[in-house]
């Protein structure tokens, strides 16, 4: 549907903390370059919590005009505000996105008919939406039956599922034709094995033609070699979480001077230099440069 390996793509910023459009630019060519099928605009790893509608639409521009027509592009356009959801639905619309991501409404708590009608809602503007059940943050997870009702609302076609009991993820799979998208990195394998469509990733800003071998390999019928390959990244699956994301990938990008800095917006603070010591060591581990200042 947007392809197997969708990089939730980190937003650098400048010293004064607006967003650095050049290395946003860079960064989107670099990883559809380095084999992402897709990137997700702000996001989570995004910092979309902190960013103005103005800067998200801008990304969003930004990326269309970049990779637009070798890959696609979802725009995070999900909150905990309906009205708020639906007009930044509509003010991407018209920028050749492919879709939208939309996060459980957090801190609201809706019940059923509250999830049901706000998602209906996002879906009505008419872009193909991807739902985004991340309990971890939002404190609230959709059962697998609310989802799969959400799943009749003509236009919602996707999940991104953060969640790990893979017996919800099953069941949804059984009830529904949403594309199944593991919304954490170590969930890639077992979701594909389960006949998920792939993974919206942190580590593919670094790894992703290794996640897509991990795809190949259980599409290909070869168990063994899929667990292996994912097996090796296992490390790394864990030591980019040491912190919260995306504190640690936009690190990680700046010590292999993919972007010029590793600067986050309040109330998230950019890596100590334990945690950066601990990257390091896991970034040695993978394989992956870092450079000398980094």
């Amino acid at each position: 549907m947007f392809g197997q390996i969708l990089t939730a793509i980190a937003t650098p910023f400048s010293e004064d903390e607006s967003v650095d459009e050049d290395a946003f630019a860079t960064l989107c060519r670099s990883l559809i370059d380095d084999g992402s099928h897709g990137l997700v605009v702000a996001g989570t790893t995004g910092e979309a919590s902190t960013l103005t509608d103005e800067e998200k639409i801008r990304l969003c521009e930004i990326a269309v005009s970049e990779i637009g027509d070798r890959a696609s592009i979802i725009a995070g356009t999900g909150s905990n505000d309906t009205a708020h959801s639906v007009h930044l639905t509509e003010a991407v619309s018209g920028l050749g996105v492919d879709g939208v991501l939309a996060v459980t409404p957090y801190y609201n708590r809706p019940p059923r008919a509250g999830l049901i009608g706000h998602f209906g809602a996002m879906a009505a503007v008419g872009l193909p939406v991807v739902l985004y059940n991340i309990p971890g943050r939002t404190s609230l997870n959709m059962p697998p039956d609310v989802v799969c009702e959400i799943a009749e609302i003509d236009g919602v076609v996707a999940l991104k599922q953060a969640n790990e009991d893979l017996d919800e993820t099953r069941a949804i799979m059984a009830g529904s034709d949403l594309a199944i998208y593991a919304g954490n990195d170590d969930l890639l394998l077992p979701v594909m094995e389960l006949g998920g469509a792939g993974v919206i990733s942190v580590v593919s800003h670094l790894v992703a033609p290794q996640l897509a071998a991990i795809a190949e390999a259980v599409e290909s019928g070869d168990p063994e070699r899929a667990a292996a390959l994912d097996a090796e990244l296992a490390g790394l699956y864990s030591g980019l979480f040491v912190s919260t994301n995306p504190i640690l990938i936009k690190a990680a990008l700046e010590m292999r001077g993919q972007i010029p800095s590793a600067r986050v917006r309040l109330p998230l603070v950019e890596a100590t230099p334990v945690e950066r010591d601990i990257l390091r060591t896991v970034l040695d581990a993978q394989g992956i440069s870092a450079t000398a200042a980094g």
